[in-house]
């Protein structure tokens, strides 16, 4: 055998073990998930090498790969879109152009990307934009706000609630058309966790006296404080999003200072002193029992309070929507919330879920046995399809 053939088979073998990864038997295109996640895993090791080069954060890169797949904003035969700001927030506004005889509904949609990466322009949220006017016949608001690492918390929570408090005043909707009685909100991953804490904070806005009709939450994150979850555990190396990166993009919400990454991989960053907010994301009490089953819960192991001192915003319930008491979740409003059994943020939503049935919200809960981290998104993808229709058919029952 020749030293060239020898060769082939070496980059091959090595081809094989970068491409395939075995995934469970239900789930529907394996090949096609096992290319988008190559394509990432490459976008995010040139980051890794590019920060270890010195020349720019991994996210930053991570970030312009994604800005690639950035859309002007274009109407078509069915929608006008358009950009403005909302009290200094970009949003990009899509408006049906059938006429109506009555207010149209509106939806504020919040982009994910991990607090540091993504944007309305970025091509499958302006596909689902355009889709969720169409199909709704209503005002889509889809805002931006500052991204990680050059913006920390809660710069990306200030920004998403100073554009839905101005969405939400009455000038703005009788300019746009939209029923005030018929407003909701959406977003996922970390879209979903802003528009959950932005969500509690309206409830105690005095200025504000429009209120939301519905939330819904797409695999959102929810808490920081108990990395060690089933969900994280099971799924730790699952394509899309792994553990890791996870824990990178929380600890990257709050600081580039890479001891609350790690502290937080190890799940040591919670002070003693914070001990009671365990009580919020206990999985063992919050959990039902089929997601618990073959898992012990760990108590947690404390870490230096000086960590939480110097970022505390991993304790904010504006960052962890798990974290509020129940006197405020019985005030939400009519919620429907998507998990995925193959996604580490999986059991956020479900204990979510379950607080909110113990305060006695009204709680619709699609769980996506066959779904993963980003499924939503992922155009081309049948499992795409199918939740997205899933979701736009609630929000027509229900907004």
């Amino acid at each position: 055998m020749g030293r060239k053939t020898i060769l082939l088979l070496i980059v091959g073998a090595l081809g094989a073990y970068y491409v395939y990864t075995p995934l469970p038997d239900n789930i529907e295109e394996p090949w096609k998930l096992m290319w988008v996640t190559m394509c990432l895993k490459t976008i995010t090791h040139l980051g890794h090498f590019a920060e270890l080069l010195g020349i720019s954060n991994s996210m930053d890169i991570t970030g312009f790969f994604m800005s690639i797949q950035e859309v002007p904003p274009t109407s078509d035969e069915n929608v006008t879109v358009m950009e403005t700001t909302f009290n200094n927030v970009p949003v990009r506004i899509y408006l049906p152009k059938r006429k109506s005889e009555t207010l149209r509904r509106g939806l504020f949609y919040v982009h994910g990307g991990g607090w540091c990466m993504g944007s309305a322009a970025f091509f499958d949220i302006d596909f689902l934009s355009r889709r969720t006017a169409v199909i709704l016949d209503a005002v889509v608001i889809s805002t931006n706000y500052r991204l990680a690492p050059e913006h920390h918390f809660p710069s990306q929570f200030e920004d998403v609630y100073n554009a839905l408090k101005w969405f939400l005043s009455q000038d703005v909707l009788d300019k746009y058309s939209v029923d005030p009685e018929r407003i909701g909100i959406s977003g996922e991953s970390a879209g979903g966790n802003l528009a959950a804490a932005v969500t509690q904070q309206l409830i105690d806005d005095p200025d504000v006296k429009i209120k939301l009709k519905t939330q819904s939450l797409i695999y959102p994150a929810l808490q920081s404080l108990d990395l060690d979850l089933p969900s994280y555990r099971e799924n730790s190396n699952f394509l899309g999003l792994t553990k890791s990166f996870m824990v990178k993009l929380w600890s990257g919400y709050f600081t580039t200072d890479r001891s609350l990454e790690k502290a937080m991989f190890f799940n040591q960053h919670v002070p003693v002193e914070s001990s009671h907010l365990f009580r919020f994301v206990n999985w063992s009490s919050l959990l039902p029992e089929k997601f618990k089953k073959g898992h012990f819960y760990n108590s947690p192991t404390y870490g230096n309070s000086k960590l939480a001192k110097k970022y505390p915003g991993f304790l904010d319930v504006r960052a962890a929507p798990l974290l509020a008491d129940d006197n405020r979740l019985r005030n939400l409003p009519l919620t429907y919330v998507i998990t995925c059994q193959y996604d580490v943020l999986r059991d956020d939503g479900i204990m979510y879920v379950t607080r909110l049935q113990n305060a006695g919200v009204r709680v619709t809960h699609n769980h996506i046995e066959d779904g993963f981290h980003g499924a939503l998104v992922y155009r081309g993808f049948k499992i795409g399809y199918r939740i997205e229709n899933q979701y736009l058919s609630w929000l027509s029952e229900n907004l």
